[in-house]
């Protein structure tokens, strides 16, 4: 039975071998933070990435050299073997380079509230419906060109709305709100249609938990309306550092995944960009959506438990973290033990006396194991159900891997 939302239906976009879309995993992707006129540095960031398992890595692209810049890029990766599409971050006035950029990499991400910037006027009248004529038909001239290079190479687009970088226009019109996020790429869409591109992915992105949330379920609603079924992005921006950074993160896009909403996830942390690839499958796998690493259960330890809790479960960790696809369960008692660890493959469960139980599955396979011995039957045990490898055979099974080849949920 799947307990999550049905997954909203959307067009798959190519991103050079990889797809986003509601027929495809929801996939996972990073920025790196190095200069990109530096080819050498960027590659080897992009290289770290593509080891921890991120499948799309976007560089920033905010003149000219860099956009040439990105070409090296795109050619020492090949060189190195190294295949993981690339997205190109165009900002400020922005067409002229997204025009040179299409023209190698997988994806180009434009902001609409900066690809035709308007210097902001303090203004606070109503626009006319002739001045707002204006301005998207501004918007399209500039466009126009993009669209043209991005079907001559098979590009895709990110159209990526801030909501600390919305145009005056939509200001003014909406206000400081997920209704303006949502107009904003709206009216970029709108202009992409007409002009018969649609590999278009969408990102509404905001710092605040709650507006990003709104941004994205509205602009869902509308977007579906139209019938524009293109797919969302997800991301809470300028999360920060630390724990919290990642539980806001957690909280905007988990909500918006069980919601049946997003098809690529970036958890943005003021880090090393390595440390969010790390988050974001653990969102993906706490939700059931992809199988990336060995999900533990554990109970959080009381007065019934009948062994030290923590460091049992360290241990059981450090024995089997490579056996991607296992539910296994550290249970400190028989009292709850067995029922709450029901959807596991495997069970080690605390009993009286000193002695463990091994379980497989809501099956006693053997009791009376003395607790020294238990982590050893344990891995007795995977080797007698076939499910055991040794750690050095991990090469197929990595957490890099692993993501590349999990199956998306609904």
């Amino acid at each position: 039975m799947d307990l999550l939302a049905p997954r909203r239906l959307t067009r798959t976009v190519r991103v050079g071998d990889v797809g986003i879309g509601s027929a495809e995993p929801v996939r996972v992707q990073s920025m790196i933070t190095e200069d990109t006129c530096d080819v050498d540095a960027c590659v080897r960031a992009v290289a770290r990435l593509v080891d921890v398992g991120c499948e799309i890595v976007r560089v920033t692209v905010p003149t000219m050299a860099a956009a040439r810049a990105t070409a090296e890029i795109k050619a020492s990766l090949a060189r190195e073997n190294i295949s993981v599409p690339i997205v190109a971050d165009v900002h400020h006035q922005g067409s002229p380079i997204a025009v040179e950029v299409a023209r190698v990499v997988d994806k180009v991400r434009i902001n609409p509230g900066l690809f035709v910037y308007r210097k902001p006027q303090g203004r606070s009248v109503d626009y006319s419906p002739a001045e707002v004529r204006e301005e998207l038909d501004e918007i399209e001239k500039n466009l126009l060109p993009v669209l043209t290079a991005c079907k001559e190479t098979g590009a895709a687009m990110r159209v990526g709305v801030n909501h600390g970088s919305l145009s005056e226009r939509l200001m003014v019109m909406y206000g400081d709100t997920p209704e303006g996020m949502a107009h904003s790429a709206l009216e970029y869409l709108r202009i992409c249609e007409a002009h018969d591109y649609r590999d278009i992915v969408v990102s509404l992105k905001a710092s605040r938990v709650p507006i990003m949330m709104a941004a994205n379920r509205l602009f869902a609603e509308m977007a579906d309306a139209e019938g524009l079924r293109m797919p969302l992005h997800l991301g809470v921006t300028e999360a920060g550092d630390g724990q919290y950074a990642r539980v806001k993160s957690s909280i905007g896009i988990g909500s918006l995944l069980a919601a049946g909403l997003g098809d690529t996830i970036r958890v943005s942390l003021t880090e090393d960009p390595v440390e969010e690839i790390p988050v974001c499958f653990e969102i993906l796998q706490g939700l059931g959506l992809r199988k990336t690493t060995v999900e533990y259960i554990a109970c959080p330890s009381c007065g019934r438990t009948q062994f030290d809790l923590p460091t049992v479960l360290s241990e059981v960790r450090a024995a089997t973290q490579h056996l991607v696809g296992l539910d296994i369960a550290v249970m400190g008692c028989i009292v709850n033990g067995p029922g709450e660890m029901a959807d596991a493959d495997y069970g080690y469960v605390g009993k009286g006396g000193g002695s463990i139980a091994l379980y497989r599955g809501r099956e006693v396979v053997k009791q009376g194991i003395p607790q020294d011995q238990g982590v050893a039957e344990l891995l007795s045990l995977l080797r007698q159900d076939g499910v055991w490898r040794d750690p050095d055979q991990d090469a197929d099974t990595s957490l890099a891997t692993s993501s590349r080849n999990a199956s998306a949920a609904g």
